[in-house]
């Protein structure tokens, strides 16, 4: 389960640059990368991004706050 956890939080944190570069430099990496509009990379792209951020929300609930990043029994 926590290469699930780690592709989530990555993928999260992709989208947290993203927001973070388009308020502080009005600069959009996704539609950089795939470009100008709404199309399919970037749809999937943000979908992703969505359901990692709730993968992580219930994960966090579910373990009271503990979020499997290692590969080790605790």
């Amino acid at each position: 389960m926590f290469i699930v956890n780690i592709i989530a939080f990555v993928l999260t944190m992709i989208g947290c640059l993203n927001w973070g570069l388009v308020g502080i430099f009005n600069w959009n990496l996704v539609s950089a990368i795939f470009g100008a509009g709404m199309n399919v990379g970037s749809s999937i792209i943000y979908i992703l991004v969505l359901l990692s951020a709730i993968w992580l929300i219930i994960v966090a609930i579910s373990n009271r706050g503990y979020i499997n990043l290692r590969d080790r029994k605790e």
